[in-house]
């Protein structure tokens, strides 16, 4: 088989791009280790800054998202037995649309396959060669056959644990790392949200998250330590832990019932560069993680496919290669800034083994500073929301 771009991993970012090629007239194949039912329902983020929003409305995938989209002009920092909004839209002029990553997904495979898109999902043993060429080839093997994709270019969006990164050849990248002393224990349950807009909670026994997926189910999670069996969280222990770090402020209770789903994930930040190698360009998951704190991975993702997606049109409508040559060093300065906002709001919120008095207390008057001060307030959510230019 013979395409213009091949596009490894059909999660947000690989989708995404290959929607904005088509859009642009530039033909691609995508491939997927995991079934289409797998990652039509695969949860994960769930929060849309607004210029990931407008990128979908401007694409023609906006008009779900607008009708089961909950928009969000807030957050709700709660510690102390109180409870601050961060009144973001007021501060920025922006705002957040709480929208499942599986449902951007399955928006995204929807448009594809109406229009005979290119999508091979259950592909398995994908090998990538001849990147430093003019002439990149994907072999992978589907339905017990053994394929080839010739392409000019291959966009790696296959995550973490995908085989792209693993395809540049040793001492070409550099990684940048942390990982944090805990973990979120998350879960999904059939109860109405207590509240319209999340709320971030600094408790002494750990950080919770309140947040929800729909009008009639709830995300919530907690912090606990890396190590953790999710065994050991029978449904009532999670609710009872949830209730007391959330439950702070008089008046307000926990919504609760069945659990849905429940998992135990690990924090981590990474970066890896460069995001381009020869023919190979990286995006999402594959060169970058952030803690879930910030809300910042989906949309980094997209962030990095809406710049390849320019760039690809450059190359093949107007003969430039700058936007392709200078596609990594533009996407880490977003990269960088979502890395530090992320890290900043997780060091905020949680509370670490190592942690002794005095750094208690200050994270304390920085949440009251945060609280008071309008332009700190300002920064905050300007972060959150998505910055429009970096």
């Amino acid at each position: 088989m013979r395409t213009q771009v091949g596009i490894v991993g059909a999660g947000p970012a690989g989708l995404l791009l290959s929607h904005l090629l088509h859009r642009s007239g530039i033909d691609s194949v995508v491939l997927e280790r995991r079934s289409r039912d797998y990652v039509e329902h695969r949860v994960r983020a769930g929060v849309l800054e607004q210029g990931s929003v407008d990128l979908l409305r401007r694409t023609g995938l906006g008009d779900r998202l607008d009708r089961e989209g909950l928009r969000h002009e807030g957050i709700e920092l709660r510690f102390g037995g109180t409870a601050h909004r961060i009144a973001m839209t007021e501060l920025t002029g922006r705002a957040i649309t709480v929208y499942g990553q599986q449902e951007v997904v399955k928006d995204l495979i929807a448009a594809r396959t109406a229009v005979g898109g290119q999508l091979r999902f259950e592909v398995e043993d994908v090998r990538l060669s001849g990147l430093d060429s003019t002439s990149p080839v994907i072999r992978y093997r589907h339905q017990g056959r053994e394929e080839e994709l010739h392409c000019d270019f291959v966009a790696g969006c296959d995550g973490s644990h995908g085989v792209s990164r693993d395809a540049v050849p040793a001492g070409v990248l550099t990684e940048y790392e942390r990982q944090y002393p805990f973990a979120w224990l998350g879960v999904l349950a059939a109860a109405a949200p207590a509240a319209e807009e999340l709320i971030y909670a600094h408790h002494e026994r750990g950080f919770a998250l309140h947040s929800m997926r729909s009008p009639e189910i709830s995300r919530l999670y907690l912090q606990v330590e890396p190590d953790t069996d999710i065994a050991d969280w029978p449904d009532d222990r999670i609710w009872s832990e949830l209730r007391t770090r959330l439950e702070t402020v008089p008046g307000w209770s926990l919504n609760t019932g069945p659990i849905l789903e429940k998992s135990v994930t690990g924090m981590r930040s990474l970066v890896v560069e460069p995001m381009r190698w020869e023919r190979l360009f990286l995006a999402g998951d594959a060169v970058h993680i952030v803690p879930p704190t910030g809300a910042k991975g989906m949309n980094l993702a997209m962030a990095d496919v809406a710049l390849l997606g320019d760039a690809f049109a450059a190359w093949y409508h107007e003969g430039r290669d700058d936007l392709l040559t200078g596609y990594s060093d533009t996407a880490l300065r977003r990269v960088w800034r979502a890395q530090h906002f992320s890290w900043w709001m997780t060091s905020l919120l949680h509370r670490l083994e190592t942690q002794d008095p005095y750094e208690a207390k200050l994270q304390v008057s920085t949440l009251h500073y945060l609280t008071s001060s309008r332009a700190y307030a300002t920064s905050l959510a300007e972060n959150y929301v998505g910055l429009a230019e970096v």
